[in-house]
């Protein structure tokens, strides 16, 4: 437990140090998606009998639980490359599963950070949806995914142009793509079949239909529940490789 806190405590320091910089990156982007998507195709516009902003806001959410909590890969390449913190975790008595641990509860904090900072803004314009349990729950499982993701990429990368090579040929399609800003049922049927391999459609999906108080997404729950531990043991995995 101590090593768990160590490594969390680490990352939430430097989230500290940095908070006025990273709400403000936060907040940059769904305020242009906003401006650019939501308000610029006028209130008139309507999805699913919902009208486009209120259709947008549970998109943001799940696309920003996802690159925010993701990009906790960017700190662990930090630490690996540039400050070689992560040598003296090898040489550490920590544990790799309280190293795992502590890295993706890092990412899904900085995840929860940025989808308050969304719905904040969403309130401010005078969007008001159902943000309930499960609507919370779905957040935290994605954030948990992408989290678990970035860790176990962040250990097989070899230097921190690689990362953002991952982050632009998986990370920024899938956030276009999974949902986020137009219904997937739209798209053509083999289109749809491809987007439904995407952990954040699934994800959007959920989020949203908590978001408007429709039935609960038990299949989404529980295959992302299931993508995420997966994910966990693969990052623990490489982990030990890293460390070997």
């Amino acid at each position: 437990m101590r090593g768990f806190f160590a490594i969390y405590l680490r990352e939430i320091l430097i989230l500290r140090k940095k908070l006025f910089r990273q709400v403000a990156s936060m907040s940059v982007g769904p305020l242009l998606y906003l401006v650019a998507f939501g308000l610029g195709m006028g209130e008139g516009v309507q999805v699913s009998g919902r009208s486009y902003l209120e259709f947008l806001i549970p998109g943001l959410v799940a696309m920003s639980s996802m690159t925010q909590s993701f990009a906790i890969a960017s700190e662990i390449n930090i630490a690996r490359f540039y400050w070689r913190i992560f040598e003296e975790f090898q040489a550490a008595p920590i544990r790799n599963i309280a190293y795992v641990a502590g890295e993706v509860l890092a990412g899904i904090t900085r995840a929860l950070l940025s989808v308050c900072i969304i719905l904040i803004i969403g309130l401010a314009s005078g969007i008001f949806l159902r943000y309930s349990l499960a609507f919370w729950l779905f957040v935290v499982v994605n954030s948990f995914v992408f989290a678990s993701l970035a860790v176990c990429l962040a250990m097989l990368v070899k230097s921190h142009a690689d990362q953002a090579l991952l982050t632009n040929f998986f990370i920024t399609p899938m956030a276009f793509l999974g949902g986020t800003f137009f219904p997937v049922e739209r798209m053509p049927p083999w289109v749809q079949k491809t987007l439904q391999l995407l952990p954040l459609t699934h994800a959007a999906k959920a989020i949203r239909s908590s978001a408007f108080g429709l039935p609960f997404e038990t299949f989404s729950l529980l295959l992302l529940t299931g993508l995420g531990l997966l994910l966990f043991v693969l990052a623990f995995l490489c982990v030990n490789r890293a460390k070997e």
